[in-house]
């Protein structure tokens, strides 16, 4: 007569050494991809980019949304009130009375009259501002970042890094008060300083300036210009 298996506490019959497999509960048993030979995807993340050519900053194009939406509308409105006219006289119907009294005043109006001079130089100061709106980027309260990566891009609103470039200016020993108006290609900084040499407070307020510039990471570094002056007297 053969003996009962001798089994070991705290192990299952079927659990063998070699088996690597963990129960995740449910009966679900989970095996590592690296051990089982399954194939693994990394997945990527931004150190990955490290080594990509950075691309090249361009700034933001605004949608214009509300331009566009009246000038469709404009647009659309007089064109299919025209086209409708005219399939109506191609129809044989007469025209409509506007386009009749609209043609025979042309055909008598002499063309140097003054409320004409005035309508066409309307048109055309609207057909200039449409055109700039169509080749202009816009946003330029948004500065473009430096892109250290191609796929990330970035922008700084102009009226925090303004503050920003402001608190930095009142670090300054000396400074009472500051102004920061920055531009894409300018900085200007107006400050007030009720003690220390001026000289003094304009180059701290430069070097220290010119850091906080660097700092904001934009794309093409605007020049700085401090102009450092006494407060005015009472009385």
């Amino acid at each position: 007569m053969s003996e009962p298996a001798s089994e070991r506490p705290g192990r299952a019959p079927d659990d063998r050494p070699g088996d690597r497999s963990t129960d995740r509960g449910g009966g679900v048993t989970a095996l590592d991809p690296a051990e089982s030979g399954a194939p693994h995807e990394s997945v990527p993340t931004l150190s990955d980019y490290d080594d990509e050519p950075a691309a090249k900053a361009h700034r933001f194009w605004s949608t214009r949304r509300i331009p566009a939406a009246l000038t469709g509308l404009v647009a659309l409105g007089a064109t299919g009130l025209l086209l409708y006219d005219v399939a109506a006289v191609r129809a044989g119907h007469h025209a409509m009375s506007w386009r009749r009294q609209l043609a025979d005043q042309l055909a008598r109006q002499p063309l140097d009259q003054t409320w004409i001079l005035v309508a066409a130089a309307v048109a055309m100061a609207l057909g200039v501002w449409l055109l700039a709106l169509a080749l202009t980027p816009g946003l330029r309260t948004l500065l473009p970042m430096r892109r250290d990566s191609p796929h990330v891009r970035a922008g700084l609103d102009r009226e925090a890094a303004e503050l920003a470039l402001r608190d930095r200016a009142m670090e300054v020993s000396g400074v009472q008060s500051a102004q920061v108006r920055l531009r894409r290609s300018k900085v200007g900084v107006r400050a007030l300083s009720h003690f220390r040499e001026l000289d003094d407070v304009r180059d701290d307020l430069d070097r220290t300036l010119t850091a906080g510039i660097g700092e904001l990471g934009l794309d093409k570094r605007p020049a700085l210009t401090v102009r450092v002056r006494r407060p005015a007297r009472k009385g």
